[in-house]
């Protein structure tokens, strides 16, 4: 995590993406009691909502400020982690998950791929699952505009690793 920026979390508030984000995610969750991964929490604001609801949550994050916000509610259920790394903080290698969300943060990944293969690998270690990703939604009126000057594809690609933008143009 040596490249790592921290959000620097003060509170443990949802944000206003979560008021359009917490429906839909509910409708996709198993209800069944299974063990559910969320990859970048933040400040556990969504997993600590969902486990006040009775969902059976566990997250983490690379944001230490951001854990010890959420360990304030639920101190056994969330743990540090490098996302770049492809690897589970030990207590939670014994986990089956069967369902992992991520909300708003493949695109701040440096290797998307990386990730969603091992969001794959915890998955299938327990006989497979349900993978579900948010990413941010600009607007429409943002996005037309991004689109008329050709920055459509590289504004909104997760398919590069590594690339840094200049000047508009992207650099592997």
């Amino acid at each position: 995590m040596s490249n790592y920026k921290d959000y620097g979390w003060s509170n443990n508030e949802l944000t206003c993406a979560h008021g359009y984000l917490i429906k839909p995610i509910l409708t996709l969750l198993p209800k069944d009691g299974s063990p559910i991964l969320d990859l970048g929490c933040g400040n556990g604001s969504i997993s600590n909502l969902l486990i006040s609801i009775g969902y059976n949550m566990y997250g983490t994050d690379a944001s230490v400020s951001g854990i010890e916000i959420a360990k304030q509610k639920n101190q056994e259920r969330f743990f540090v982690q490098d996302l770049s790394k492809d690897e589970l903080p030990d207590f939670l290698n014994s986990i089956n998950f069967k369902s992992i969300i991520s909300t708003e943060v493949i695109e701040h990944l440096y290797d998307p791929i990386t990730f969603i293969k091992f969001c794959k690998t915890v998955l299938l270690k327990n006989g497979g699952g349900n993978l579900i990703l948010s990413t941010p939604y600009n607007g429409y009126l943002k996005n037309l505009v991004v689109d008329l000057l050709g920055g459509f594809d590289k504004h909104h690609t997760v398919l590069w690793v590594g690339a840094i933008l200049n000047s508009g143009l992207i650099i592997l």
